[in-house]
């Protein structure tokens, strides 16, 4: 798995990204990847950081060299006042940004590849399957698989492959679970898809990244990744709610609301996310022709 491949490099990165930019966040949850995704972009990240370090450290050594070989009380330091080019300094000044950008060039194309959030992951068990939908201002999921939906409460097995879909019931919105990676946009009328995998069972916070209105900052959930039979139990739970997440159900959750609380749907109308993105098709088609001209 990637998090084997990398896991030591990135841990090691880790710790030297952490201890650098400690005084930016009280919070670096990107830093503490618990799934392969995370921790490989966490990899890039350190990688990334540590080729920027080339550039930015001997140029504070230099200041400082400089300063104190070149000031006024040092007799001894060679003074050439019409001294105005050499051809080492300028192959180090040209050449080392150039090896710096090309290497973070190919760092970039290999990674956009791999960690592309439309491609599955390797697994031998069993991806569960989630359609998430950003509204205002809550996240509704729902299970196709389970036929049944969440508000709020992302639940999913430990080392199973999570496979998501996303739309949006609203502006644009982003995806993101910090510790699993791959923050990912959901827009009106568009499907996109995100692959993702937790290594171990624990509690994680989701939430949007792209402002979406007042309730912006309250608009996060859970994302809980189980033990396989803590799923089943989970699942089970669900099944007993009394609610059903019909087309008069959805339209009534669609109303704006701010920190809803955690609500379960026992059973959910067929196919309801490809009705939610198709309404704003249907929209979108009825709307008269616009009155600018597209000329070249």
């Amino acid at each position: 798995m990637m998090r084997n491949k990398h896991g030591g490099v990135a841990r090691i990165l880790t710790l030297s990204v952490v201890t650098l930019i400690s005084g930016c966040s009280s919070h670096l949850s990107l830093l503490h990847p618990e799934g392969p995704i995370g921790a490989h972009e966490v990899w890039v990240i350190g990688i990334a950081f540590a080729l920027m370090l080339i550039v930015v450290i001997p140029v504070f050594v230099m200041t400082f060299l400089f300063a104190w070989r070149y000031r006024a009380s040092n007799t001894r330091a060679t003074y050439t006042p019409n001294w105005g080019y050499s051809k080492k300094i300028e192959l180090v000044v040209w050449l080392v940004p150039a090896v710096i950008v090309i290497s973070l060039g190919i760092l970039l194309w290999k990674t956009t590849h791999e960690l592309s959030p439309y491609r599955p992951l390797a697994s031998t068990q069993k991806p569960v399957k989630v359609e998430a939908v950003a509204m205002d201002w809550k996240w509704l999921f729902i299970y196709p698989q389970q036929h049944i939906a969440s508000v709020n409460r992302l639940v999913f097995p430990a080392k199973a492959p999570l496979s998501l879909r996303l739309t949006s019931d609203t502006v644009m919105t982003s995806f993101f679970i910090p510790r699993l990676g791959s923050q990912i946009y959901a827009m009106p009328g568009m499907r996109t898809k995100l692959h993702l995998l937790a290594d171990k069972p624990g509690t994680y916070t989701g939430r949007n990244f792209q402002f979406s209105g007042r309730g912006y900052s309250a608009m996060h959930f859970k994302a809980v990744a189980t033990s396989k039979a803590g799923f089943r139990n989970w699942v089970s739970r669900v099944r007993q709610s009394q609610r059903k997440l019909n087309v008069a159900a959805f339209k009534r959750l669609a109303t704006p609301s701010v920190g809803h609380a955690v609500t379960y749907y026992a059973s959910v109308r067929p196919h309801l996310f490809d009705y939610i993105m198709r309404q704003y098709r249907t929209a979108n088609a009825a709307r008269p022709p616009s009155n600018v001209h597209r000329g070249a």
